[in-house]
Order: C-alpha cells, then structure tokens, then sequence
C-alpha cells in the first residue's frame, strides 16, 4: 500500500524493550492499513539482545531512531527554487525568483550551494552600469545575450563568450565609426550595410543587428572571414541596448563568501536567535552530505509544523523520547499507571490493565477486522511473552493468553519453545559493560519531590544472575549519582525460580525495601524476593505505597 503525508511518529520509551518496539511496529502497520497514512515506527534508544534476537527471526527492520522530536528545519516549509547554473544571466535569474515570489536565488553547481543572489543585488549590477566592458570583463556568454535579447545567431559559436571589448552603439557614420569601435567590440546596430560593413573591417567580435533586419550574404561571408559573430534581435536599438547588460552570469555579482546556511536536522529554538540578528531573508538549508535542499524565511517560523506522534508502551514525560513537549501527541496506547504526560489538545488514549502493550493493539486489530502478517505477529508474541515472563508475571492476565496463543498460530511458532529461545539471546551479557546492563531496561518515576529509577533485567540461569550481580554492584551507586537520583532499584529476575533479587543504593532505598516487602537486607546493597518478578505490578506498586505513605 503507497503511504502518503507528513509523517506520525509512533514510539515507545526510553531504553526500548521488546513490547516498547513490537508495539510500535504494529501499530503502525495498523495505522497504515486504517488510513493510507504514512505511520513509521520509531525508537529513541538502542535496542537490547532479545529485541534484536526478535527483528532478526521475523526478519523485520528496527524501528527509525530519533533521538530528539523537537521542531527541526526540516519540518519547516521550504522554497525550492534554485538556479543550477552560475553562467545564467541575471535576467533568467530576475525571472526566476519572480515566479517563485523571492527574493533571494541559491545558485548550485552539482547539487551544491556555490552561492547565492539578492533582488537587490541584481538592480544594483543593472542600475549600476557605467562600465561598457563589464561584460567582457564577466566574460558573459553568448548563449545569455541571445536569450536575454530574444535573438537568433546567424554567424558564429553559440558556446563561445565575450573575451574582450565594449558594448557600442553604432550611431555615427562610417568615419566617426572607425574611431568608435575596437577589436572585440559587441556592436549594436541596424540594416545599414555600410554600417555592419565598417564594423567587421574594425574588427569587431559581435554584430547585434536590431529589429529583426535581415543580413545580406555578403555580410555574413564577410562576418565569418573575419570571425566576426552576427546576432539579429527583434528589439529596437534602445530596447536592445537596455537589456543586453541583463545577460551578465550571476557569477559576476553573486555572494560567495561568509553565506550563512543551515542544517534539516538543526533544531528551531537553535538556530532562532542567529536569524534575528541577521538582516536577511531567506537562509539557503542544505542536507548532511552539503546537498542544496531549499531556503527557509523568517515568515516560515509562523507556520511551522510541529512533529506528530503516537506513545506505546508509556505515558510518562521521565519515559519519554526527547522533546517530547515540543510535539504534537496524538494517541497513546499504554498498559502501565498513568503519569505525567500534557498534551495540549484532546488525545485518543488507550490504557488497559494488561500484561504487555501489544495484547491492547492485537484487540485493535480485531476490533477494526485488520489481518495481522506473521511477521508483525511474531514481534508481538514476542512482546506479550517478554512483558509476562512467559505467562508467569501476575501482570498476566486471560487476555494475554489467548492474544498469544493466537499470534503464535499465526507466526507459526510454538510459544514456549520460542520463548525460551528469546530470553536465552536477551540475557547474553557477557560483553557488555555494567552500565549497558543497568540501563538496557532501565526507567525513571517521579514521585511528588522524588526521583527514582528502577531496572531489570531477566534471565533462565540463576548463575548467570549472579555473574550479573556482582559485575553491577559497583556500578550501582555511581549510576544513581550521574542520573541525580535519590534511590536506584535494579531487579535480577529468575524467570524459571520466580524470584528476583534487588540491588539498590540511596538514602532511603534500604528503609523502602525493608518496609515495602519485609525481606532481609543483605550488606545495606541487596534483598531477596521470593515471588516477585513483575517490576509493574509488584515492584513499583510496593515501593510507592512506602514513599507515599
């Protein structure tokens, strides 16, 4: 299906796992379906070992990665006009930036900015002229004064240029002539045959013969003998003589040097306040690689479109994707508490008590009648078997369970088996750095003047947790400074031992684990929690009730 329009971003949190990236997959392929619309799904943290494992055995892409959706340039409506030619006349270049409603012209040569002109700059080049050998000193090519003068080139080379001498008005006799015109000379004339005659035995480089009059063939012999160029233009001598300085190249006048010019990927409140300091109008934009991609103008800052997206899997701002406030949110579809997310206008939100944010959009996808490919069933059997440790999370519920059972018919997997297959991939973390496994499902809540961050990682060897833990542990406390926070909660979940042991670190982390779960302490650092394997519907829960209480 062809997708057409700006595109809307559904992403899920920071530090994305499997039912944060599966949920936004699917949803958007569903949006995609519904509307024709161009949905994409997007991530704005780097993906884990078991989502990774996931993408690779459905053979889906990753989700685009955005790092920050406040307003770019890029989201701003731009000008496309350019002159991809630094030999045009300012003529052709007036007439440009007149259809475009300009007044600024970016000149490119191969796809990139050379240089720019200005209205202005091209009525200062045409009112400016005093110089009759500006335009062999801009060595103007024939092809510009041909077309500016309307003309036809009966004798010479069209791809050559005026090298040398002045423009002239062949006014006097022929005595007074001799005296007038120099080798080289572009000399503007009628029909008169004496005239012309005189002008070639004087060498000069061009006769432009006006009104339409026609040229003998003696002339023309006589023109060619001498290398002589004969153009007839249909314009009366005064008009001619008035144009022919507007087929000067735009090189000769445009600017080069000091151009100020911006990124699509710079961001709008950056960039504001060098334009406000700047006299100018129009700001060339160019791409990543230097490409000319348009020009941006003041009044474009009225205008601009503000990115669209759609949260899964999340409705907290602490959770959410950079920027996020500066955006345009349109949905949410979440199964966790609600937090602190603002919209500005009315949203569609979709929260349920559920066990994973995909079994929410498989409803959706039942409800609108929508057939789900086996590839984006797979991704969200993935998800719905990560976010309840394979059915054993109290999170899980009924729904869950026949939303996975009907997915794995579709992807043609068995649930169980895959499973274990996926969390094996995901708790691989042998080459990873403590503070990659800290923060690869890591999320900060915010709780009245509070500030906590909880993560968790799970895995099918209890020894493997405890290699885990020991490698974490100094890391704990260095992580819980850097993020300024003030208690750090890190859950090493066994998922066949339904048990999860906690290290932590904070003034009041040990008070709210004694009293949140009335375990032992172990070493001021860690505990032990028989039973509990749920960070959402366990963990979280407990803790706020001691922090609230």
């Amino acid at each position: 299906m062809e997708v057409t329009g700006r595109p809307v971003f559904v992403i899920g949190h920071k530090n994305p796992d499997t039912d944060s990236v599966a949920a936004a997959l699917s949803y958007a392929a569903l949006k995609r379906k519904l509307t024709g619309q161009n949905y994409v799904a997007a991530r704005c943290g780097h993906l884990n070992e078991e989502t990774q494992y996931v993408l690779k055995r459905f053979g889906i892409q990753p989700p685009v990665y955005i790092r920050d959706v406040r307003t770019q340039v890029r989201d701003m409506e731009m000008q496309t006009v350019s002159g991809d030619d630094e030999l045009m006349s300012i003529k052709k270049a007036g007439e440009l930036m007149h259809e475009a409603g300009v007044v600024t012209l970016c000149i490119t040569e191969n796809g990139k900015l050379s240089g720019l002109i200005t209205a202005e700059s091209i009525v200062k080049a045409y009112m400016d002229v005093y110089d009759d050998t500006l335009l062999s000193r801009a060595k103007t090519p024939y092809r510009n004064i041909i077309e500016t003068l309307d003309g036809e080139l009966v004798t010479g080379d069209i791809e050559a240029s005026m090298e040398t001498g002045k423009v002239v008005i062949a006014a006097g006799n022929p005595e007074t002539l001799e005296n007038m015109i120099k080798p080289g000379d572009f000399v503007l004339l009628g029909n008169r045959y004496e005239t012309q005659l005189c002008a070639i035995e004087m060498d000069a480089g061009c006769l432009i013969v006006c009104e339409g009059a026609e040229v003998s063939a003696t002339i023309r012999k006589m023109a060619f003998k001498k290398g002589c160029s004969i153009i007839i233009t249909p314009h009366n001598t005064f008009t001619a003589a008035r144009l022919i300085h507007q087929s000067l190249p735009v090189k000769y006048i445009m600017k080069r040097e000091g151009l100020i010019s911006f990124r699509m990927d710079e961001y709008i409140e950056d960039i504001e306040q060098t334009i406000t300091k700047l006299r100018y109008r129009y700001f060339p934009v160019l791409d990543i690689r230097d490409n000319y991609m348009g020009m941006i103008s003041r009044r474009n800052f009225l205008g601009v479109k503000k990115k669209q997206l759609i949260l899964v899997d999340h409705n907290e701002k602490s959770q959410a994707v950079r920027g996020m406030e500066d955006a345009d949110i349109l949905e949410i579809i979440d199964h966790h508490r609600l937090g602190t997310v603002n919209t500005i206008s009315p949203v569609f939100f979709r929260n349920q008590p559920l066990g994973s944010s995909s079994t929410i959009i498989y409803m959706m996808y039942n409800e609108n009648g929508v057939e789900i490919e086996p590839d984006i069933a797979g991704v969200m059997l993935s998800a719905i078997l990560s976010d309840t440790l394979m059915y054993k999370s109290p999170t899980c519920t009924e729904v869950d369970r026949a939303a996975g059972d009907a997915l794995s018919k579709i992807a043609g997997v068995d649930p169980l088996e895959f499973a274990r297959e996926m969390f094996r991939a995901g708790s691989n973390l042998e080459k990873k750095s403590a503070e990659e496994i800290i923060m690869q499902d890591f999320k900060r809540f915010s709780i009245g003047d509070k500030n906590i961050g909880i993560g968790q990682i799970n895995a099918m060897d209890r020894d493997e947790l405890v290699n885990i833990r020991e490698k974490i542990l100094p890391e704990i406390r260095k992580k819980r400074n850097d993020t300024e926070l003030d208690d750090i909660f890190f859950l090493l979940t066994d998922i066949i031992g339904e048990s999860s042991e906690v290290v932590f670190d904070g003034r009041e982390a040990s008070y709210i684990m004694e009293h949140a779960f009335s375990c032992t302490i172990e070493d001021d650092e860690r505990a032990m929690l028989p039973g509990v394997v749920s960070r959402k519907k366990q963990f979280l829960p407990a803790v706020l009730e001691v922090m609230q209480g």
